[in-house]
């Protein structure tokens, strides 16, 4: 059967890596891609984590020294906030990171069940690509007005607010990339800064539901279609973050918008008349 192909494998790795760093959905466009391809079986979700966990290794890669730099920020932030030390710049990331990390951490459990049966709607991922347009649009015509609330540049505060952002992104069709990019440019940082901020957001969270499908799959059911697939995802997004920190560097998210809103009309038109 076509969905069970190698070429089926590989087509959802490619979608998932062109679309998990661009602000239109990749689980909406999964989900769509399901539909359309047919079902791979009981293990559509758990194949659709071993590329989150593919595209997650792909931020992992890119910002590797990034990362290393945060990590050995990290052991003396203990130390100083018993003894309200004040943090450096990387301290305050890691502090943001870590809070932005909890919304999405606590809801992901509590709507699992949920996340499996009722978000995978089609008409659910268009409602979502709409509601996370009117987000996008807000960000581009109201940057900085978070501001107001708490001015420090990465604080956990910051983390927190962009991490229940990104949480909305539990919705397929909100877009994990567009709402964290919004929510950054809503405390005035630039596309950039804001993206370059919600990559590094969403390796925890990518990774452990990555990992946590693969163990309960375990390794006799990942079937080399798969393996195919995670791969293409890894190499597209590669490139697709490279590409995408360019193009914010002097574009706005209004053509992310128009073809979030163009996909929606879609969805519900093919809904509507098949």
């Amino acid at each position: 059967m076509f969905e069970s192909t190698i070429f089926a494998h590989i087509l959802l790795g490619a979608i998932q890596g062109l679309t998990e760093f661009l602000p239109i959905s990749s689980s909406g466009h999964l989900i769509l891609a399901h539909q359309l391809l047919g079902t791979i079986g009981n293990l559509d979700l758990a194949f659709d984590a071993l590329l989150h966990f593919a595209t997650a290794s792909a931020i992992v890669i890119y910002f590797w020294k990034d990362i290393y730099v945060l990590i050995c920020s990290t052991p003396v932030i203990p130390k100083k906030i018993f003894s309200q030390q004040k943090f450096s710049c990387n301290e305050e990331v890691v502090l943001a990171l870590i809070a932005g990390t909890i919304p999405a951490v606590i809801l992901g459990l509590i709507l699992e069940e949920t996340m499996a049966t009722l978000f995978r709607n089609p008409l659910l991922v268009a409602g979502a690509l709409i509601f996370g347009s009117v987000v996008m649009f807000a960000a581009e015509r109201y940057s900085g007005w978070l501001t107001q609330f708490t001015s420090v540049a990465y604080g956990w505060r910051r983390g927190f607010v962009i991490g229940l952002f990104q949480s909305l992104a539990l919705i397929p069709g909100m877009s994990r990339s567009g709402m964290t990019i919004s929510a950054g440019m809503l405390f005035g940082m630039t596309r950039g800064e804001a993206a370059r901020f919600g990559f590094l957001l969403g390796v925890p969270i990518l990774l452990g539901a990555g990992a946590k499908q693969a163990l309960e799959l375990g390794i006799a059911e990942i079937t080399m279609q798969m393996v195919a697939g995670t791969v293409t995802a890894f190499v597209v997004a590669l490139l697709v973050i490279h590409l995408l920190l360019k193009f914010l560097q002097n574009n706005t998210l209004y053509v992310f918008i128009i073809y979030r809103l163009i996909l929606a009309a879609g969805i519900v038109l093919t809904v509507t008349i098949f």
